[in-house]
């Protein structure tokens, strides 16, 4: 077993197990390259179980969130159908390990988007839609303390996402969109989509151009989650999250 293969098998075996394991530096994993073998690995994994790609996702996407990590560029990860969960839903905590959720900006690709060279304007017109997200990130890692590369190898954190019911063509100026984050019906975060990158196009295009360098791209009909707009907050027993993005509707979950 090639030590890319034992760690995703380690990850994977936390991420269904629900218990954590310690960090993949610590045991010499030292490059963003071998990071996203580390995450294709764990993916196929997951499609081997039966499931599919259905698209992507970005993190680290604002530069606060990129100073506390000591890097200076986002990551990606890929999403699969186990993934998504209706608006309304309700997760068992049991089966998650440190669930946080943030609100994100949804793009639904009408067209692949191939790298490199991909612009804002280009991602805004392969998209047929976009719409209000909830992301619930959720480490494998002890104690939610890991590093950037650490992060990739985990799939981005990646662990559950919705979408909101309503679909909007990508017309209004996506930068001065505001969120409104409440926890249990009271506001706790709020932002413009200008946190993300400046355009929460521009970390489509980010993700489209690294995946290029990959010989990958973004396919027709995925779901990218552009990256949280605030603060992520934890998902707690009973609570309820939901975000409100102006003029493109709402999206809940709530745990048990």
């Amino acid at each position: 077993m090639s030590e890319v293969t034992a760690w995703a098998d380690r990850l994977d075996q936390a991420a269904t197990g629900c218990a954590p394991v310690s960090p993949l530096t610590g045991d010499g994993l030292d490059s963003v390259e071998t990071a996203y073998q580390v995450q294709n690995e764990l993916v196929r994994l997951r499609l081997a179980r039966g499931e599919r790609l259905v698209g992507g996702k970005l993190g680290l996407t604002s530069k606060a969130k990129q100073r506390a990590m000591g890097v200076d560029k986002p990551l990606y990860g890929l999403v699969t159908g186990g993934m998504l969960r209706p608006s309304g839903s309700r997760l068992r905590l049991k089966e998650l390990i440190h669930p946080r959720v943030e609100p994100e900006i949804a793009f639904v690709l009408g067209e692949a988007l191939e790298g490199p060279g991909v612009t804002v304007a280009d991602v805004l017109a392969a998209t047929r839609c976009v719409c209000p997200a909830l992301d619930v990130i959720d480490s494998r890692y002890e104690g939610f303390s890991f590093k950037h590369l650490d992060a990739i190898a985990d799939n981005a954190s990646s662990a559950v996402f919705a979408l909101g019911d309503d679909f909007t063509p990508p017309a209004r100026d996506l930068t001065l969109t505001g969120c409104v984050l409440e926890v249990d019906g009271q506001v706790v975060e709020s932002a413009a989509g200008a946190a993300v990158m400046g355009h929460p196009a521009a970390a489509v295009a980010f993700m489209a151009n690294q995946l290029g360098l990959r010989r990958q791209r973004l396919e027709a009909g995925w779901v990218v989650l552009s990256g949280g707009l605030t603060a992520p907050v934890p998902l707690r027993p009973g609570g309820t999250v939901t975000a409100t993005i102006n003029g493109l509707g709402s999206v809940t979950l709530g745990a048990e």
